[in-house]
């Protein structure tokens, strides 16, 4: 894995342990030499993320639509901004430059990037990996609401267990590193 995507808020919330948890993963891509791909903003989670790998040396490549560079404050220290001209153009340009994604703690848009990698990989899309950041059981009720999903024959279970989840960022990067894509083929399973 050369480039990690990574999905957050553009917020910092009120819980130190998810704002040190991206610290720490900043840190970790460093000693891995992997380039951080993330939305871009000088605000929040994001740029808690981006300017801890910055700061250690690291390569940071933001991706932000021109109608949010004022309203997310668009990160002018990368690496590399690219500016897109939509929220569809950006998504797009995150997954062309990453092989492998994971969403940290965020809001609804957090979720929605998530949720739009996962249903590209049930489309059969793309193999690449996928994994939600835990911390301090931020998404258990998420997963909860997958599981039930499941159980209520609305989700394909392998679908389900596409999307990875760890509790500490070492634990993340793992998962990542040792994923291997489904053999199926999702389109044509989760029609059956």
């Amino acid at each position: 894995m050369k480039r990690l995507a990574v999905f957050c808020a553009s917020s910092e919330g009120n819980n130190p342990r998810i704002r040190e948890a991206a610290q720490q993963l900043g840190r970790l891509l460093i000693s891995k030499d992997i380039t951080l791909v993330y939305g871009g903003a000088s605000r929040g989670i994001m740029q808690i993320i981006a300017d801890e790998v910055l700061k250690n040396g690291g390569r940071v490549i933001g991706v932000i639509p021109r109608f949010l560079v004022d309203v997310e404050i668009a990160h002018h220290g990368l690496s590399e901004l690219i500016i897109t001209e939509s929220m569809h153009e950006r998504k797009l340009k995150m997954f062309e430059l990453s092989d492998a994604f994971a969403a940290l703690p965020g809001g609804v848009g957090t979720l929605e990037e998530l949720f739009e990698i996962a249903t590209w990989a049930q489309l059969n899309l793309h193999k690449k990996p996928i994994a939600v950041l835990n911390t301090d059981s931020y998404y258990d009720y998420l997963f909860r609401q997958l599981d039930h999903m499941v159980s209520q024959g609305l989700l394909k279970s392998f679908m389900r267990d596409e999307i990875k989840v760890a509790t500490e960022p070492e634990e993340l990067l793992r998962i990542l590193e040792s994923h291997e894509a489904g053999n199926g083929n999702f389109l044509q399973e989760s029609l059956v």
